[in-house]
Parts: C-alpha cells; sequence; structure tokens
C-alpha cells in the first residue's frame, strides 16, 4: 500500500484530528509539515510527527513557499484563512482536504473552485457526515429504492446548549463579521448532505431566525463581565464558565473544549482552564459577548422534482442531529446518534435498519466521520475507486451556496431562486 503524505496549515482541534491519523495509521499516512501560529502547537505536531525544525512553520505562507513536498495538504486554518492558502497550494499542484466552509464568501468559494478546475487537482471539503455510517445508510435505502420518491423532509440540526456558548458566543464563530453566519459555520454540513441524499439540486431557498437569547437584553442583574468574579447567579445559570471547563471536565465533549480554550492539544490542565477563563473570551458572561450570530434559524428548500425540506438549527437542546424523511413508499426516522427506523407501505410495520460500518465508530469524531473521510481521501490519492461520499469540489461549491443564499433569505426576507443567485456571481 502506498504511503500518503501531507503538510497540515492549522494544527488547532480539527486539524490535529485529522493529522492524528498518521500517528495512528503510520503505514498509511505521514505528516511531513505543519504550520500553526500557536508555539504550543507546533510544539506538539513536531513530537508526535517526528517532524525537524525545517518542517515546522509559525506562519503558512513560509510553507506554501517550499516546493511542493507531499501528496495532499490540510487546511484547518480559521475560516477567514482558506482562501489565500488554498489558491496558494493549488497552484502549487497540491490536492487539498479543505476545511469546512470552503471559504467566507460566494466569490471567494467560486474561485477556489476554478482554481482547482483549471489546475487539475481534486480538492475534497471536509462535509464529514458523508462519511459515517448514519448518513451513508440513509443514502443506500434512499438510492435503492425503499423509500420510493422522495416527498418531504424535516431535518433537525441540535447544536446544544453548551457548543453554542462555547462556539458561537463566546468562541471563534460568535460574530459573523470576524468569521462566517452561523448556517454556514455549523450547518453548511447539512445543506450538503440533503443535497447529496435527495440525489437533486436544490431550486429555492427561504429563512427566518433571529438572536434572541444570547444577547444583552438578557443579562442578569449584577452579573460581571467574567464568570469567576463573582456572578450573583452563578449556582443557577447554566453557562457558568467554570462550571462548563472544570466542574464537568470529566466528559468526553468538555476535554475537547478545555484543550480549545488553552491551546493545549493533550490534556489540559485545571491550573491552565482558570487562567483562561480568568482573563480569556471563554470565561466571559454569555450575555455580554460581541456575538451577532443567531442561535436559532429555519430555513425552507425546494428541490428540482419538487421535495420540500424544513431544516431547523437550535441552540436550545442538548445536541445532535434528526431526521425524518417521507416517501411514496414509506417513511424512515433517524438520529445520529440512535437507530434508524423505516416504515413500510408494503407492511405496514416499522423496522430497524443496521447500519453499513465504515469501522471506525460513533466514537471518533462527528460519528465516526473524520475517520472516514480520511480512509476516503488516501484511498482516492492512491488511485482507487473513491466512495460515493466523495464529492468534486464543485458539488460542494453549488452546496455552500445553499447556506449562503439562506442567511442572504432570512436578513432581506426574500425568497431566492439559487441557479439565479449563482448566476450573478
Amino acid at each position: 500500500m502506498k504511503k500518503i503524505t501531507a503538510v497540515v496549515l492549522g494544527y488547532g482541534q480539527r486539524g490535529s484530528t485529522y493529522a492524528r491519523y498518521a500517528v495512528d495509521n503510520p503505514d498509511e499516512f505521514q505528516v511531513v509539515a505543519v504550520a500553526d501560529a500557536t508555539a504550543a502547537k507546533r510544539a506538539t505536531a513536531k513530537q508526535l510527527h517526528n517532524l525537524s525544525d525545517d518542517r515546522v512553520f509559525a506562519n503558512w505562507k513560509d510553507l506554501a513557499a517550499q516546493p511542493k513536498m507531499a501528496d495532499f495538504a490540510i487546511i484547518a486554518t480559521q475560516d477567514n484563512m482558506h482562501y489565500e492558502p488554498a489558491l496558494a497550494l493549488i497552484e502549487k499542484g497540491y490536492n487539498l482536504l479543505l476545511e469546512k466552509p470552503m471559504a467566507v464568501t460566494p466569490k471567494e468559494c467560486k474561485d477556489i473552485t476554478e482554481a482547482a478546475e483549471k489546475k487539475g487537482v481534486k480538492v475534497v471539503v471536509c462535509h464529514v457526515l458523508r462519511f459515517t455510517d448514519f448518513w451513508r445508510t440513509i443514502k443506500r435505502v434512499i438510492d435503492e429504492g425503499q423509500l420510493g420518491k422522495i416527498m418531504s423532509i424535516v431535518h433537525l440540526e441540535n447544536v446544544g446548549n453548551i457548543h453554542q456558548s462555547h462556539s458561537f458566543v463566546r468562541g471563534n464563530w460568535r460574530n459573523s463579521k470576524e468569521a462566517t453566519p452561523m448556517i454556514l459555520a455549523k450547518s453548511c454540513h447539512d445543506m450538503d448532505i440533503l443535497q447529496w441524499i435527495i440525489g437533486k439540486n436544490c431550486t429555492k431557498v427561504q429563512s427566518f431566525g433571529d438572536l434572541t437569547y444570547f444577547n444583552h437584553k438578557n443579562r442578569p442583574e449584577g452579573a460581571p463581565d467574567y464568570c469567576v468574579q463573582g456572578c450573583p447567579v452563578a449556582d443557577t445559570c447554566h453557562y457558568n464558565a467554570k462550571n462548563i471547563y472544570i466542574d464537568m471536565k470529566d466528559n468526553a465533549f468538555i476535554k475537547i473544549l478545555r484543550g480549545v480554550i488553552t491551546g493545549i492539544v493533550e490534556e489540559a490542565t485545571d491550573e491552565a482552564v482558570m487562567k483562561a477563563i480568568t482573563t480569556g473570551p471563554y470565561g466571559r458572561c454569555v450575555f455580554n459577548c460581541d456575538n451577532n450570530v443567531v442561535d436559532h434559524q429555519v430555513v425552507n428548500l425546494e428541490f428540482e422534482g419538487g421535495c420540500t425540506v424544513s431544516f431547523t438549527m437550535n441552540a436550545f437542546n442538548e445536541g445532535g442531529r434528526f431526521i425524518r424523511i417521507f416517501g411514496t413508499k414509506g417513511e424512515l426516522v433517524g438520529s445520529m446518534h440512535g437507530d434508524i427506523q423505516l416504515f413500510s407501505f408494503d407492511t405496514k410495520e416499522w423496522k430497524t435498519v443496521e447500519k453499513d460500518s465504515n469501522g471506525a465508530g460513533i466514537e471518533s469524531g462527528h460519528g465516526g466521520g473524520d475517520t472516514g473521510i480520511m480512509r476516503d481521501i488516501l484511498s482516492l490519492l492512491r488511485g482507487e475507486e473513491p466512495s460515493n461520499s466523495v464529492c468534486e469540489v464543485r458539488t460542494s461549491y453549488m452546496n455552500h451556496l445553499i447556506a449562503f443564499a439562506a442567511e442572504q433569505s432570512r436578513l432581506d426576507g426574500t425568497v431566492i431562486q439559487l441557479q439565479d443567485y449563482s448566476d450573478a456571481l
């Protein structure tokens, strides 16, 4: 088996997750260089991947200036730092594994798409849901015709109240002027998966939503700027930073978040976490941040052939994705962390659908999608037949446009014809 090599730009939570595949599967994959602005992350990457000093860079531009040194590049920088490195590395002849969203504007996404097509390189966007057992199984059930023609879908993206407070109130994706609208940052996954399982293009988009709860109007009387400064409602507030990042530290998800707020890829100490929430952004009162992205949003979609979709994304839940699909031969109900149930009009009975397996396991991140996408891109670059989860960069681009159009609809109250929206770019 040919070993595939990669350079990694951005060794944060996403970049280190993809790179970890090389540590666990050294015969298949090797990381040969890393660029990250944070010294601690560079040090971790250097040790884990046995890199020499001349293969560790503080700036992605320094890495990009070197002669092409790997089969592909993993770009996992912040959202607003995808565009320049993507174009630079495409021009160098790198294939890309590009973290979603592709870029922060429709025009930038279009530019990346056209540059990759012109250069003849592969760009695989990290639509990791496509690579999970759950969504692969649903795609198979639909393609086999078990549901007949798909007429309507209800899809829920339950962000989770803790995830919302961490990423979209206190964190890097809190403000659309610094990052992207939430429908793009969080749910371009979902816009892509809906188009993939339906198998037809989206034609119309309409959306409503707002930031209603996590704002200054709901700040408790006497609440300080930081939770640790003696908040009068500390014992009852669901978003007390000390309660989340210290008291809940045994939770697997919180362990990941502790690494994010401290910049420590490996397990962070309580001391480092306390320092982070005492002065850093993740310790702020959630009702006194500079966030402007929505905390709830609905999107109505119409696809070729008349299939309609109602999509809801909101913060006020435990978290998880849920879907209900209505077809001319039956109905499917599923939860990413639960079962897939199928009702047949022929048998008049419900049955549990056995999920396909990529061998990654639900615990490997994004329901196994993080491992699944690494396996598939390595197979693709070895010249093997890719699975149907892998899509062309233009498909990713068009599915990103659904999210961009949804945000425009939310802001101006219009129903957007997606082809007209695309043609105008």
